[in-house]
C-alpha cells in the first residue's frame, strides 16, 4: 500500500483530470514522460487510476487526501517558487496564466521581469464564479491572495498570487501550462511597452506568423 505513495505518484494522482494522456500529465507537473508512465503503472495497480482512453482517478477521496497531505506538508515546508506553479493543476478549475506570467509563459521563460526569489507574485486569470474557492486554495498552503499585487511588506513571504476574475476563462497550453491567447499577451506587453519592449522583440524572433512591431534592438556587449 505504501509503496505507491511517492512524491511523483502524489503529483500525478494530483495532476490527472479524467482523459488526460500520461504525456498531458507529465507537461503539467514538469516531469519526464517515462517517469510519469511508471507512476502511473504504479498507480494503476494499486487501483487508485485508470486508463481507458484516458486517464481517470477511480476514488476522489484519495485525491481530497493527497491534496490533504500537501497543505499540512506546507506549513512545515513552504511551496518554492518552482512548486508554486505547479499547485494551480491540482485545483480542478479553469485558469490561465496572464499578464507578466503570460509572457513568462509564451516566451518560454525567455522573458523575466519586475520580480525575483524574494518577492515573486504569480497572476492567473480564473473565473470569476470560482474566486472564493482559489482564494481557499492557496489559503491551505499559505499562500496570500488579492487581485492587485501586493507590497512585499505586506506578505508574509515572497510568494503571492494575484487573481485575475474574468467571466470565461479561454486558454491555451504551452509546455503544459494554460495561459492566455499570444495575441491577448501580446496586447499587454505593448500596453506596457516600456517594461516589455524586449519581450516582444523576443516573442517577434519566436514565432514566425507573429508581428509585434517592437523595435527593440540589443545593445552590443562592450569589447
Amino acid at each position: 500500500m505504501f509503496e505507491q505513495c511517492g512524491e511523483t505518484e502524489l503529483k500525478t494522482l494530483l495532476a490527472i483530470e479524467s482523459g488526460d494522456p500520461i504525456s498531458g500529465v507529465a507537461r503539467k507537473i514538469n516531469e519526464n514522460r517515462e517517469t510519469i508512465r511508471r507512476a502511473v503503472n504504479r498507480l494503476e495497480e494499486a487501483g487508485y487510476v485508470q486508463y481507458d482512453e484516458g486517464l481517470s482517478v477511480v476514488d476522489d477521496a484519495v485525491r481530497e487526501a493527497g491534496l490533504g497531505f500537501l497543505t499540512a506538508a506546507a506549513a512545515v515546508s513552504p511551496p518554492t517558487i518552482s512548486e508554486a506553479y505547479v499547485l494551480p493543476q491540482f485545483a480542478g478549475m479553469e485558469f490561465a496564466y496572464t499578464a507578466i506570467d503570460a509572457v513568462y509563459v509564451w516566451t518560454r521563460g525567455g522573458y523575466q521581469v519586475a520580480r525575483d526569489e524574494t518577492d515573486y507574485p504569480l497572476f492567473i486569470a480564473i473565473r470569476e464564479t470560482d474566486l472564493e474557492e482559489w482564494e481557499c486554495f492557496f489559503e491551505r498552503f499559505g499562500i496570500p491572495t488579492a487581485q492587485q499585487r501586493q507590497p512585499v511588506d505586506e506578505i508574509p513571504g515572497p510568494l503571492q498570487i494575484v487573481l485575475e476574475p474574468r467571466a470565461r476563462v479561454d486558454a491555451e497550453t504551452v509546455d503544459g501550462r494554460p495561459v492566455i491567447s499570444r495575441s491577448e499577451t501580446v496586447a499587454f506587453a505593448r500596453e506596457h511597452y516600456a517594461t516589455f519592449e524586449s519581450a516582444l522583440d523576443i516573442l517577434d524572433r519566436m514565432y514566425d506568423d507573429l508581428e509585434t512591431e517592437a523595435d527593440y534592438h540589443a545593445t552590443p556587449a562592450s569589447p
